[in-house]
This record gives C-alpha cells, sequence and structure tokens, in this order.
C-alpha cells in the first residue's frame, strides 16, 4: 500500500475517506443524469426494438440489468460507467434505425404526395380526398390538382384540439380565386395496426408525412366523423407574396420528404416544429415556448398580428370554432364556403370543390421544372 493510502486509513481506520461537497455535488449530478439516460433507454428498446415481439422482453431485460449491476457492482463510479456504457450501446444502435417510405401503410397514408413546378403552375399529385362513412370506414380518394399560384389569394390556418388545452394540431389551407383550397397538414404516418402514442413519438416509432387534401377530407374528418375534436379556422394577414413563399415551403418540404423520408418525432419534428424548420434559418420566427406547446398557437399568431378579423383575441377565438358548420355543410360542394361564412377576416371568395375524381389517377413520372425540385418515385 502507498504511503498516502496507509496514512489515509491511518485517520479514517478501515474507511475509505469522505467526499467533499463539491464530489459528492458530482456524483449527484452524474446519477441524476444517469437516471434519465436509463428511462430513455428503456423506453427506446420499449418502442423502437427492431423485433417488435420481443421489445417488451429486451427493455425488461435492460431493467433487471441496471439492478443487477447495482446490487453486485462495487463502487458507485465503476456503476455508473458499465450503466453508462449500456446506455451507448442502446443509443448507437437507436440512430442506426433508417425511416423507410415503404411499408404496409394504413389507408389514409397511403400515398405520398408531391408536386410539379411549371413556373405559376403547381401540379399536385396524390392529393388526398377521402369518402368517410365514418372515422375508420372510408373510400380513399387519390387525385391529381393544378393550381396556379398566381390565382393565390389567401392564407388560412386551421387549429385542431382533441384533448388537452395545451396541444393542438395545426393545417395550413391555401385559398384560390379559380380552385378550391389545397390543405397541407404535418402527421404521423401509422402502419396497419399503429394507434398515436404520445410517448412512442419521442422515439423513432412513426416516419413523418405531409398530407395534401381537400378541406372536405382533413378538416371535416375532424369536424364531422371523430368524436370530442374541436377545429378553430382563422384568416392569417399574409400578404401575396408571403403567401406564394409558404405553399413553396410546404411543396418543396414534401418532395424533400418523398425523395428522403424522415422520422416524426414529438418534441423536435412534429406537426408545428417542422412548419418552422422548412423555412430558411433566415426566414424563421424567433422560438416560442407555444411552437412546442401549441394549443395557444392562435394567441401566438394574434399577438404577432399573424390573425385577421380585427377583433379581441376571446372574441376572434369564439367565432372561429367550425364544428356546427361544418356538420350542416357535411359533403356540399360549398362546404369552404359555409364553414367561412360571416366569420371576420373571411371576405375572400372561396371556389366550390370539384366532383370527386377517380378514386386513384396513375401519376405520370415527374420531369425536372423550376422552383421546388420534381422528384422521381421511390424504391
Amino acid at each position: 500500500m502507498s504511503p498516502l493510502l496507509r496514512q489515509q486509513y491511518t485517520v479514517y481506520g478501515n474507511r475509505a475517506p469522505r467526499l467533499s461537497w463539491s464530489g459528492l455535488f458530482v456524483l449527484g449530478l452524474a446519477w441524476l443524469a444517469l437516471l434519465g439516460m436509463t428511462v430513455w433507454a428503456v423506453g427506446a428498446l420499449w418502442y423502437d426494438f427492431p423485433v417488435k415481439s420481443l421489445s417488451h422482453a429486451a427493455a425488461t431485460l435492460y431493467i433487471i440489468g441496471v439492478f443487477v449491476v447495482l446490487l453486485f457492482s462495487r463502487g458507485q463510479w465503476r456503476q455508473i460507467a458499465i450503466l453508462a456504457i449500456g446506455f451507448l450501446v442502446v443509443l448507437v444502435c437507436w440512430l442506426a434505425l433508417k425511416p423507410s417510405n415503404n411499408r404496409p401503410w394504413q389507408p389514409d397514408v397511403a400515398e405520398m404526395p408531391w408536386a410539379e413546378i411549371d413556373g405559376d403552375r403547381v401540379t399536385l399529385h396524390n392529393v388526398r380526398n377521402c369518402e368517410y362513412r365514418t372515422e375508420t370506414d372510408y373510400t380513399p380518394r387519390w387525385e391529381t390538382r393544378t393550381v396556379d399560384l398566381s390565382h393565390l389569394r389567401g392564407l388560412d390556418v386551421a387549429i385542431n384540439y382533441w384533448g388537452s388545452a395545451w396541444i393542438a394540431h395545426p393545417i395550413a389551407s391555401f385559398q384560390f380565386d379559380d380552385a378550391p383550397p389545397v390543405c397541407f397538414s404535418i402527421e404521423t404516418r401509422k402502419e396497419i395496426g399503429e394507434s398515436y402514442s404520445a410517448i412512442g413519438g419521442l422515439y423513432r416509432q412513426y416516419e413523418l408525412v405531409y398530407v395534401c387534401a381537400d378541406e372536405r377530407d382533413v378538416l371535416r374528418v375532424r369536424t364531422n366523423y371523430r368524436q370530442g375534436e374541436e377545429v378553430f379556422l382563422y384568416r392569417t394577414t399574409a400578404k401575396p407574396e408571403g403567401m406564394r413563399q409558404r405553399f413553396m415551403e410546404y411543396v418543396t418540404a414534401m418532395n424533400e420528404l418523398r425523395a428522403q423520408p424522415r422520422w416524426y418525432n414529438a418534441a423536435t419534428t412534429n406537426c408545428t416544429t417542422s412548419i418552422r424548420n422548412q423555412r430558411t434559418v433566415a426566414d424563421r420566427a424567433p422560438w416560442d415556448w407555444r411552437m412546442l406547446f401549441n394549443g395557444f398557437g392562435d394567441e401566438m399568431m394574434y399577438e404577432h398580428g399573424l390573425l385577421a378579423g380585427g377583433l379581441p383575441f376571446d372574441e376572434l377565438r369564439k367565432q372561429a370554432r367550425i364544428n356546427d358548420a361544418a356538420r350542416a355543410a357535411d359533403a356540399d360542394p360549398e362546404f369552404s364556403r359555409r364553414i367561412r361564412e360571416g366569420r371576420a377576416g373571411f371576405e375572400s371568395p372561396i371556389a366550390p370543390a370539384p366532383a370527386h375524381a377517380p378514386a386513384t389517377e396513375p401519376a405520370p413520372e415527374p420531369r425536372p421544372a423550376g422552383g421546388a425540385a420534381a422528384l422521381p418515385n421511390p424504391a
């Protein structure tokens, strides 16, 4: 034994020297960080273990391994090191998981939308326009539509609530004076048999999808068929150039996602943060906590002067609820006009929806065009 250790054991007897307060603080921080890492690793195995049938068993074994280390490994720093290595192994494997556009998708997200751009003329493929009988009983319809950006006259935003007032889902709706509205909704792309999990959404449980849809689909399914959901519709104060820029941001992100799939993440890559992230860094709005707790997104937009109507916010929000009007309009081709009728901010006329296109339209192979890149079918 070294003279230094002999001297220490002479002072403390057979006990190791006590840690200083700073040492205890560092050790406490290490255990706190390790607790968070362990909880995350268990969740990663539970939700994302590659063999789904073994995911719960893998998470359980990891927990058992943690207790074995704590019970039989001597020395706190050794325990911390072993558990940190276990976390790193899980993290590396988790980061290796790759998103895909080729899975057994649920019918309402079976097709990926994409666009061809030729100057002001934009051809949108796989525009969803389902014929609903109930929330889960519907006939999928995928249409091809062409819009002219010189006829873009308005940008509306729908805020959809299904439970907590803290969390909502925004849907952008672009208004044309010669064509029905085009909506974009950023969602989880669920496989057959999957349902949404708020905790699972923090892992690599779902791919991201941009749904391009008719209002009678993406709004009406929420107001008329899903139970307990509310939709509030606002006209924004966006100017023509701003509307065009926002539209092209959605189209560009939509085409990029079709070529290169991405994971959804409930905290970092969700229905609201993706809207911010699809803009160039220089054009992004400053971060606001309401971008994460997006149930207050309409209030945030109002404070920044982005909502039209000229009413106090509480009054504007009260008259923005469209559920009753949407149920009354139902499948009427004038659905978009009727849900806006008499509401503050909506002065521009809305073109009626066309008759249903065939349930499936073969989409031509894309060709290079100006603006956002037209992209080939993914393998």
